[in-house]
């Protein structure tokens, strides 16, 4: 990796919060190593996604790529999202209660600090994310 590595200037910009993003990071290439790993464009900002794969919303009629997983830095926490749906059920959702001291939504985790997540549970989320999606049971980007 160079100085001009875009993901690292990414993680240097989060400042306090680059040594959390970075355990995370290592989190979810560990789990599942064949996701890509690339920054993509939010809003006025990036997040960092894993395994980018085709995705096109109800009201839209194109499509474009979106993270199978993405971590963001935010002001007050670290959200990261699971775009991962099976049986009809968000997969973050139903398993919010192992994650530890975090707070979930749909396809979102919020965690204020790497330490408050539970690891061993995550990284059974984001393996089993992966494998589903490879797998094709994945409906979140089913079109």
């Amino acid at each position: 990796m160079t100085d001009d590595d875009p993901v690292e200037s990414w993680f240097r910009a989060a400042g306090r919060r680059e040594d959390d993003l970075r355990r995370i990071d290592a989190l979810v290439r560990a789990a599942a190593p064949d996701l890509g790993r690339e920054l993509v464009p939010v809003g006025s900002g990036t997040m960092l996604g894993y395994g980018l794969l085709p995705y096109r919303t109800r009201s839209s009629s194109t499509t474009t790529r979106w993270p199978l997983i993405a971590l963001a830095a935010q002001k007050r926490h670290l959200p990261l999202y699971v775009c991962a749906v099976e049986d009809g059920h968000y997969l973050p959702e139903v398993r919010a209660d192992r994650l530890g001291t975090v707070s979930c939504g749909r396809s979102c985790i919020r965690f204020t600090t790497a330490d408050r997540v539970d690891a061993g549970a995550l990284a059974e989320l984001v393996r089993d994310a992966a494998e589903g999606t490879a797998q094709g049971r994945n409906e979140f980007f089913a079109g």
